[in-house]
């Protein structure tokens, strides 16, 4: 067996970094967790617990808190990133000089880089080219249930089987399970395109089609996701495994998740910027429609339920509109 991970630093303190941080702490190791706003941190330090986003779960003495990036890159020599997608190249950029040759780098991000469209891997490759053992984590999990210790499981995928293990092992533990894989594109795609599918679920369900036309855009989203997926070299038993079907499934019908209750808002007639204020999270879909636009038109695969998503973000088709357009659509063969 490989040398496991036993001390971690984690970027991000928001309810989903927090909820990781707690559970590798619980299978005790050393964990740090960093984020970009210091009295967010000071307030966790101080009442040892995330009150804004996980509140009445106490954070266990093996968790500190450290707002001088420098400092926590220097203390581990391994690192989660649990930032918004919009912020990881921009991370990535102000780690770079503090990473140590072996580093063990991955990250349960879930999105793509917004104006480019990339995986979040590529934008690792482009700013740390040097850096080839990577990976993330994925699958259908709310941070609260994590945080509480509700049973979960999800995927570690990694460039190496050695690394996939090391982070398996971290995470796993009663009573969460962890599996490994090797298809990062898929994982990473599974992850990201949930979010754009479970806001046109919400959508759906805010307009009154009911469980019938839920069904439909849970089952046919996934086909769009493994479309672009088989198109970019991901393997089809990915999406149809916890990264994939899982996720999606997980998103599209629990009030949990904030990309469908976004959807929801917006299907009841909520301009989008009061349902994001309404929320007061990073509802990650939202910048995911934008990106996933522009990828599956780089790669030419037909993906219209995102589509429509992305017309309603972006160009203010109305909900109800949409859906009238996608049911029109011309008779196909399902497969």
């Amino acid at each position: 067996m490989s040398e496991s991970i036993r001390s971690i630093a984690v970027y991000g303190a928001g309810s989903w970094g927090t909820a990781l941080a707690l559970q590798l702490a619980h299978n005790q190791l050393d964990v740090t967790l960093w984020d970009i706003n210091p009295e967010h941190l000071d307030n966790l330090a101080a009442r040892r617990e995330n009150q804004r986003y996980l509140p009445n779960i106490p954070l266990p003495a093996n968790l500190s808190f450290q707002a001088k990036l420098a400092l926590v890159a220097g203390q581990h020599d391994a690192h989660l990133i649990v930032v918004p997608s919009h912020g990881f190249r921009t991370l990535l950029q102000q780690l770079k000089p503090h990473f140590k040759g072996g580093d063990k780098l991955f990250w349960a991000t879930k999105g793509l880089e917004l104006d480019s469209g990339k995986l979040l891997h590529e934008v690792l490759l482009e700013e740390i080219p040097e850096h080839r053992d990577y990976g993330l984590v994925s699958g259908p999990t709310f941070a609260s249930e994590v945080a509480q210790g509700f049973p979960t499981a999800m995927t570690a995928a990694a460039t190496s089987q050695v690394l996939a293990q090391q982070v398996a092992q971290a995470f796993h533990g009663q009573p969460y399970r962890v599996y490994t894989s090797d298809d990062i594109v898929g994982v990473e795609l599974g992850g990201a395109i949930k979010n754009v599918l479970a806001i046109g679920a919400g959508i759906s369900d805010g307009l009154g089609f009911g469980a019938n036309a839920r069904a439909a855009i849970i089952t046919r989203g996934l086909a769009e996701m493994m479309r672009l997926g088989q198109g970019m070299g991901a393997r089809s038993e990915t999406f149809m495994g916890l990264a994939g079907l899982g996720d999606l499934v997980l998103t599209c019908t629990d009030n949990q998740s904030r990309n469908r209750r976004l959807g929801l808002a917006l299907g009841k007639g909520d301009r989008l910027e009061k349902a994001m204020s309404d929320i007061g999270q990073a509802v990650e879909g939202v910048k995911t429609a934008q990106a996933v636009a522009l990828l599956s038109k780089r790669m030419g695969v037909e993906m219209p339920i995102c589509h429509q998503v992305y017309r309603i973000l972006y160009e203010q088709l109305p909900p109800r509109q949409a859906v009238q357009e996608l049911i029109g659509r011309d008779l196909k063969s399902e497969f």
